[in-house]
């Protein structure tokens, strides 16, 4: 009787690099982390020069695979686009492009302020490192992705990229939440859709969207969120390692076009 691959067999990325662009940030760095795991080499992205340098070093530590670091502004057209002939120029090929980067920070000025105060400049800086950095990487990219027998793009999302901000979180703090961020993760996650259907059947292409993560929020932001997510926490990073690891590997070889939401169920109301 055959009963199929194993799940083991099914998720090893050993031979196959994955480049992970926002790489060394929270969510990024427990990514590639397990990417790793999987035996996939790794090229990490990241605009912090020391960010990118402790976690490539740590993960070399842990998984023993070969990391490259490349520092990069994603503001900047010519700096993305050299990104895939950087890592092909290293690794030889490209099997996976998993996209995260984004601009959250709710201190850059107009960005999650009221909507009536939110910058135009911020807006298009949002779009541009969210939004735009992907579609240049995705062109950059899939000419490399054509050639693996494994090609895969991840996109990340998000919960509002799906519905509207939920106001009431937010009373008690000064926290806020930006249109522009909103409209990027609604573009990626269309942006999924369109590439799904144009590359197939030679890559495939998917979106994780993510719910809120905890990072030292306020214990009055923390207990509102909660109240409103069915399992009754904010997320940690780790709670996206299994999700992105899945999207990559052969597990889910036949999956394109897809919108995996990971939000405790936030958007399930």
């Amino acid at each position: 009787m055959n009963l199929g691959k194993s799940i083991n067999d099914l998720s090893r990325m050993d031979g196959r690099v994955s480049l992970v662009i926002g790489g060394a940030g929270h969510i990024g760095s427990v990514a590639a982390s397990g990417l790793a795991e999987l035996g996939s080499k790794l090229a990490i992205v990241d605009i912090n020069k020391d960010r990118v340098r402790a976690v490539a070093e740590e993960i070399r530590k842990q998984h023993d695979v070969e990391v490259l670091e490349i520092v990069t502004d994603l503001e900047s057209e010519p700096e993305v686009r050299a990104i895939p002939n950087t890592v092909v120029d290293h690794f030889g090929r490209i099997d996976v492009l998993v996209h995260l980067a984004a601009i959250v920070n709710p201190e850059l000025g107009g960005w999650t302020t009221r909507f009536e105060d939110q910058s135009v400049t911020q807006w298009r800086r949002g779009i541009e490192i969210n939004l735009t950095s992907a579609f240049l990487l995705a062109q950059g990219c899939v000419e490399h992705l054509r050639k693996s027998p494994n090609g895969s793009m991840i996109f990340f999302g998000s919960t509002y990229g799906i519905v509207g901000p939920d106001w009431s979180i937010y009373e008690g703090t000064d926290m806020g939440n930006a249109a522009g961020y909103a409209a990027s993760k609604g573009g990626i996650i269309q942006l999924t859709r369109w590439l799904a259907t144009t590359l197939a059947p030679d890559v495939r292409v998917n979106t994780l969207s993510p719910g809120g993560v905890y990072r030292d929020h306020l214990e009055v932001f923390r207990n509102a969120y909660a109240n409103k997510t069915p399992l009754k926490r904010m997320a940690t990073e780790e709670d996206y390692k299994a999700g992105v690891a899945f999207l990559a590997s052969d597990m889910s070889r036949y999956v394109t076009g897809h919108n995996l939401v990971i939000d405790g169920g936030w958007t399930a109301w």
